[in-house]
């Protein structure tokens, strides 16, 4: 156990900010996992920015790694491009 004042906080910190990415994380991963599950191209073309939105402010926050967001738009918006 931390015996610092200063590693007390950090632990608080982390942990914090170990639930909000998590929070944000698991989120966005439902978000994705229900634009793919739209049949409808226009119901899907309507929720794509609001996804794109998400995935980038997980990159911004480093809770994904930016190469990772791209390729995770990237296959999205194929799939809805595919899309009848």
């Amino acid at each position: 156990m931390a015996n610092h004042k200063a590693t007390k906080k950090d632990i608080r910190q982390s942990e914090k900010r170990r639930d909000r990415n998590r929070y944000y994380g698991k989120t966005t991963r439902n978000a994705i996992r229900k634009l793919l599950a739209t049949a409808d191209k226009k119901t899907a073309q309507e929720e794509l920015p609001k996804v794109i939105s998400m995935i980038d402010k997980l990159a911004k926050r480093n809770v994904i790694h930016k190469n990772k967001a791209g390729n995770l738009k990237s296959g999205i918006v194929k799939k809805i491009n595919a899309l009848a």
